[in-house]
């Protein structure tokens, strides 16, 4: 009889992408290694983890993408039980800034078991914890604005059709606030926990999900510029350069005041509509099993998808 842990594992059962079939054949060829609890949507997540907490149960493994484990995070914060991560998403943005294998469930169940526990920064919006990223305004919208079907049909193109849509209009005012008492204008904020955004770009390039710092991006031009200067700041890794639209702040904490109401999201998912926002450190920080070496974990993932190239990453997206 193994010795390993039975760990309570919460997904969703109606998962339609190929990724999300595969993850179900793999949870059932491994259930074993699973208590497997089906959540209906990102609330029921959450309840189900609270009751893992008070149940005392070391780890929850949540299988799905950031808006999956968003989910389960809002049980987690402030509590000893650790976050266990089986990446079934499409971009698995967390899953790669921890260094996980993202591309082979197999090889994550095996970091599982080696049961290495990291803690990570957790901030809040308003409330409402996020792991890796929010935003409020244009990205926010453009999540909005992207239905379902869209999605399906389109794919990931269905955000960038929805993007070019709101680049048109009117944007919001926006002051940005700053612990440290300084003061930045825009037309939109990103705020990074982690150094990634939308998978493997690096548009936080100061951030570490170990510093207590949140690092924040102030647009101050909407349209065309905002596009312009995002590309730029990418090409060259100088995101809020002094020539740039984008300013670049790190603090503790941060204060967003809007002149209407805008959209706010927290790790790709939609929390609604806000006027006021507040992004602050959670109490206390998040446990996350992770591979022991996260910063060799993340080069060695993003070194072996380039090496490998597109087809191989198609058989690395099999090998569960």
């Amino acid at each position: 009889m193994s010795d390993l842990p039975r760990y309570p594992l919460i997904f969703n059962p109606n998962a339609r992408s190929q990724r999300g079939r595969r993850t179900l054949r793999f949870l059932m060829a491994n259930a074993q290694n699973f208590a497997l609890y089906a959540s209906r949507s990102l609330d029921d997540a959450r309840e189900l983890t609270e009751k893992f907490v008070k149940d005392g149960e070391p780890v929850v493994v949540a299988a799905g993408g950031d808006g999956t484990l968003n989910g389960v995070v809002q049980a987690l914060a402030g509590t000893e039980t650790a976050l266990g991560v089986l990446p079934a998403g499409t971009m698995n943005v967390f899953a790669r800034e921890l260094g996980l294998p993202f591309n082979s469930l197999k090889k994550s169940l095996d970091v599982l078991n080696a049961g290495y526990i990291k803690e990570v920064d957790l901030f809040e919006a308003n409330g409402h914890a996020f792991m890796q990223m929010a935003g409020v305004g244009f990205d926010a919208q453009v999540i909005e604005e992207t239905p379902w079907e869209s999605k399906k049909v389109f794919g990931p193109m269905a955000y960038l059709m929805s993007a070019v849509r709101v680049l048109g209009d009117t944007p919001p005012k926006m002051k940005v606030t700053c612990d440290d008492g300084r003061v930045e204008e825009g037309v939109c904020v990103l705020a990074g926990n982690g150094s990634l955004y939308g998978g493997q770009i690096k548009l936080f390039n100061k951030a570490d999900n170990c510093d207590e710092m949140l690092d924040v991006l102030v647009f101050t031009e909407a349209g065309y510029k905002l596009v312009t200067d995002s590309l730029k700041g990418l090409a060259t890794g100088e995101m809020g350069s002094d020539r740039s639209s984008v300013n670049y702040l790190q603090a503790r904490s941060f204060r967003i005041e809007c002149d209407r109401d805008v959209p706010m999201e927290a790790d790709g998912e939609l929390i609604g509509r806000v006027r006021d926002v507040t992004l602050a450190p959670a109490k206390r920080k998040l446990r996350v099993v992770a591979p022991e070496n996260m910063k060799n974990g993340l080069f060695s993932s993003m070194m072996k998808a380039l090496l490998n190239g597109p087809r191989r990453n198609v058989d690395l997206g099999e090998q569960i």
